[in-house]
């Protein structure tokens, strides 16, 4: 069957693209499924209606412009893949298609926006420059209203204190007989917003056999200018991870959803390329770290601390919908001897954090977050843990507004407390 989309005018991402396009079958099961529609009500804000409008752009039948705010507040969760019968792969299109209007300029900014995404572009991927950047905030702060009002949702978003930074060992051995030998993906705004969860990922796997390599050449994987349509930016990311990661490792290990998301997609980002089989390879052995652990089952099962701990799950959309890993977070920590596992009301809605979305859709993001916030304070528990640090900023971000004391914690975290020595802070 032939594409009505001209696929060869879209470079190596139009095919994808055509094929996604394609899939749909505009039956509507996605539409319960994403969180904008449910937000906004609109069908040009749902899955399906935007896939009829990029389709109407990509075959000249529609203006760019006329499909940009439906396209930008897409969030890129992907809750509505597991939703669709018909297995429409909306990654393939709703990145590509960015990149491509990105690229071409076909998506018109304000001088504000344009200074607003090249300053996340420029701080965000890289831990000593965002740093800084979080240091800086404290004077933005107390500019107040002489900042720019196309700044502030970057200040708002700001944490009142960074955590001193860790310098990773380049290598951490097992302890007692080897298991298995991994790379860990360190991460960039993590490495900054919570050093701790890279230290806890390793203390875990170590302890249960794991050594545990961090490359030192690695930089950001890539998805936050991939998601953005900064196809370049995406391009040299995903090429320096190429280089950085060894291939005579078991795994490469991620403890940052959209990060694995994002690896996984190098085959994608890198289509067309000299580097699209090799990073084909490579996304073979990228894996959540809660897969890799279910998998090699516990040497050393964690104790808890003897008493009852109760612990909502929240799901990571790009590690429920895009990595499809639900089960595994969920059976780890039920290995905990008295902790309670609790699950979320509409479980599948993103909490709005979704990389640079709060940036540039704040209010859609603040509003997904209260809902979120409201859903974990009503379960009465005292932690909540998820595994993905744009969600677990947003979550701190909003159970604050709320005075909840719900504790947020990474999957890692709660693990590595349940062992001896270790407590919660």
């Amino acid at each position: 069957m032939q594409h009505s989309i001209k696929a060869e005018n879209y470079g190596p991402l139009g095919e994808p693209m055509a094929r996604a396009v394609q899939a749909c079958v505009h039956c509507g099961f996605c539409l319960a499924a994403c969180p904008t529609y449910q937000e906004f009500g609109q069908e040009m804000d749902s899955p399906r209606g935007r896939i009829v409008l990029m389709k109407q752009v990509l075959e000249n039948e529609l203006p760019w412009a006329a499909a940009q705010p439906h396209i930008d507040r897409c969030l890129g969760c992907l809750a509505c893949e597991p939703a669709c019968p018909s297995g429409v792969p909306y990654r393939d299109l709703i990145s590509p298609f960015r990149a491509v209007a990105e690229a071409e300029k076909n998506f018109p900014r304000t001088p504000g926006e344009k200074l607003r995404r090249w300053l996340a572009a420029k701080t965000i991927p890289f831990p000593a420059r965002f740093r800084l950047a979080l240091a800086g905030a404290k004077l933005g702060r107390a500019l107040g209203p002489l900042v720019p009002r196309v700044l502030r949702p970057m200040l708002e978003l700001a944490p009142a204190a960074v955590p001193a930074s860790v310098r990773l060992p380049a290598a951490t051995p097992a302890r007692g007989e080897r298991r298995a030998r991994v790379a860990l993906l360190a991460g960039c705004a993590q490495q900054v917003l919570d050093p701790d969860i890279n230290v806890a990922t390793i203390e875990v796997l170590a302890r249960n056999g794991v050594e545990v390599v961090v490359p030192e050449s690695q930089g950001c994987c890539g998805g936050l200018a991939w998601h953005t349509g900064d196809l370049a930016a995406a391009r040299e990311f995903a090429r320096r991870n190429l280089a950085a990661f060894p291939a005579d490792v078991d795994a490469i290990l991620t403890n940052a959803a959209g990060c694995g998301s994002a690896m996984h997609e190098y085959h994608l980002i890198l289509r067309g390329t000299a580097d699209e089989a090799r990073a084909d390879a490579m996304r073979k052995k990228v894996m959540d770290v809660s897969v890799f652990l279910a998998r090699l089952g516990w040497r050393e099962t964690p104790r808890g601390n003897g008493r009852t701990l109760r612990v909502a799950y929240h799901d990571a959309c790009h590690l429920a919908n895009a990595q499809g890993v639900r089960d595994e977070p969920r059976k780890l920590l039920r290995t905990i001897p008295g902790l309670e596992l609790g699950e979320l009301p509409n479980a599948h809605l993103c909490c709005g954090s979704a990389g640079t979305y709060n940036l540039d859709q704040p209010e859609t993001a603040a509003s997904l977050g209260a809902q979120k916030a409201k859903a974990v304070a009503a379960t009465g528990a005292e932690v909540v843990a998820s595994g993905n640090i744009g969600c677990l900023t947003q979550l701190r971000s909003q159970l604050a507004k709320l005075n909840s004391p719900v504790q947020v914690r990474h999957t890692m975290q709660v693990l590595r407390d349940a062992y001896p020595g270790n407590t919660s802070s």
